[in-house]
Order: C-alpha cells, then structure tokens, then sequence
C-alpha cells in the first residue's frame, strides 16, 4: 500500500529535486525565467495533510495523487519540481507575493477565485463528513448533522460550505453546528481521534481513504461537488502548464494517474480560468 498514516501537521519547508535534478540540463525549459519564482525551477505550494492526494509518508517524503502530479508537470516543462509545505490559509496571499508559481494543494474552484488568479480546474470532488468508529448517531442525511460539533481547515471551500450548512440549518430551525476551525485537516482529524469533535469536514477521497484504513467512519459524502484547480499568478506559466494537461490527457498518462487512485478527472479541457480571460 503506497500511503502512510502520518497526520503530522506541517511548517514552510522547502523540498527539491525529487531525483530530478538533471531534467533543466537535459531539456531546454519551456517556460521563460522571467515567468518563475527561481530559474529553471517549479516552486510549488502544497498542504500534505490531506491523504491518499497529498502527505507525508513514514520517512517524512512528500506523497499523493497530487504530488506525482506536480512532478511530471516540471518534467514535461523541462523544470525541476520544488515543494513548500504550507497552511492553506497562506497559499493564495504567497501566490499573490511571489513565494510560489503554483498552487499544488488541491484549491476547489470558484468564479470568486478566477477571478483573482489564473486556475485550471482539473479533478472532480466533493465533501464528506467523518465521524469517530464509536459514534452511535446515524447520519444519513445532512439534517441529521444538526446539533454537531464540527471540525474543518480554516480558510477554504469546505469551511464556507460547512457555515453554509449551519445557516441553512439554523434556518429550518434545526440546531446548527459547532464549527471549531484547524490550521490543517491534519489536526483536525487528530481533534475527532481525541473527542474534542464529533466529526470532520474534508474531500471525499480523505474520509474514503481514512475509512478504509478503519481509523474513521465516513458518515456522508458527495456534498456539493466541485471540480478543485491549480492556480497560477503567471498567465504564460498558466497556459504552458494547461498545455501539458492537454498532451498527459491526450497520450492516457492522466487518466492512468487518476486511475492509479481512484479519482475522477473533470471533463473540460483544462482551459485557463482567470483574470482578462
């Protein structure tokens, strides 16, 4: 089994190379220096607490969907991957500032969001709810999250959809929920193992790969479903990295990645979302 079960959350640390150090001399780089952060180098964001598509494994590497992902981008632009692991509620703010060319973590997508950077939507999610293996509440039904105390990343889609859902809620006059925000879903999941909540806001493929490892219940899934995006603040990068998608698509490397974990693979194009678009 490729994962780990590492729920450490993580600080900004850099990671290179990835036994890819020779690709920039062995290729000529497709995109301009002028367009990246560090020449001939793919500096990328990532939050690895979200398993099978993004973590840490036993010996502290980078793993996932998303990483392998990242990867053969930079092979096939003739670059050489760098990660840093960051909080999601510093990716957009470190992409505007210039710490990173590309948003690598998984950012769900929003007209709201394209609007403010370059996105390319490129695999297909939803949400779901885990719950602990000894809760005896059934949950079938999103009104029966009513009255729970709920644990979520701060700062993204699954926490705006989590207040959604407590107003909505609230105004069927149901009780609504206890939302408690963590820096990472990491330690979110680390707050339902030690009963300071009762359940879990994050992405389907999470609660699926948590559940079939048995350390939690996934009690819900498939709530509103949303193709997730890399985001760029480069439109040259954005369109150099949109026409790798279009070639990994068109030779089976992609389907055969998302396949490899079983995850769906949204039906566009990978066009360019963004600004003057």
């Amino acid at each position: 089994m490729r994962l780990s079960n590492s729920l450490a959350a993580c600080a900004a640390i850099v990671l290179t190379g990835f036994g890819t150090a020779a690709l920039a001399q062995d290729c000529t780089p497709k995109v301009a220096d002028s367009e990246l952060i560090k020449p001939g180098t793919l500096v990328m964001s990532t939050n690895p607490t979200l398993p099978p598509l993004q973590f840490v494994d036993s010996s502290g590497e980078l793993q996932g969907m998303r990483i392998e992902l990242g990867k053969d981008i930079a092979k096939r632009l003739c670059l050489t991957p760098e990660y840093v692991r960051i909080e999601f509620s510093a990716m957009i703010p470190g992409l505007e500032s210039g710490r990173w060319d590309m948003i690598n973590t998984g950012i769900f997508f929003t007209p709201e969001r394209a609007a403010m950077m370059q996105m390319i939507p490129y695999e297909n999610q939803a949400i779901s709810i885990s719950v602990g293996n000894d809760f005896d509440k059934t949950v079938a039904t999103e009104d029966d999250l009513a009255g729970m105390t709920i644990g979520v990343e701060i700062g993204g889609f699954e926490e705006n959809q989590a207040r959604a859902l407590d107003k909505e809620l609230r105004a069927k006059g149901e009780d609504g929920l206890d939302i408690r925000t963590f820096d990472n879903f990491a330690l979110a999941y680390q707050a339902l193992r030690a009963g300071q909540v009762q359940g879990v806001v994050s992405l389907d493929a999470v609660a699926e790969e948590y559940d079939a490892r048995g350390d939690f219940k996934r009690a819900i899934s498939g709530l509103f479903p949303t193709p997730v995006a890399l985001a760029f603040k480069s439109p040259a990068l954005a369109d150099a990295v949109s026409g790798v998608l279009k070639d990994m698509k068109a030779d089976g490397s992609l389907e055969a990645l998302f396949s490899s974990y079983g995850l769906a693979m949204v039906d566009g194009d990978y066009a360019v979302a963004g600004p003057n678009r």
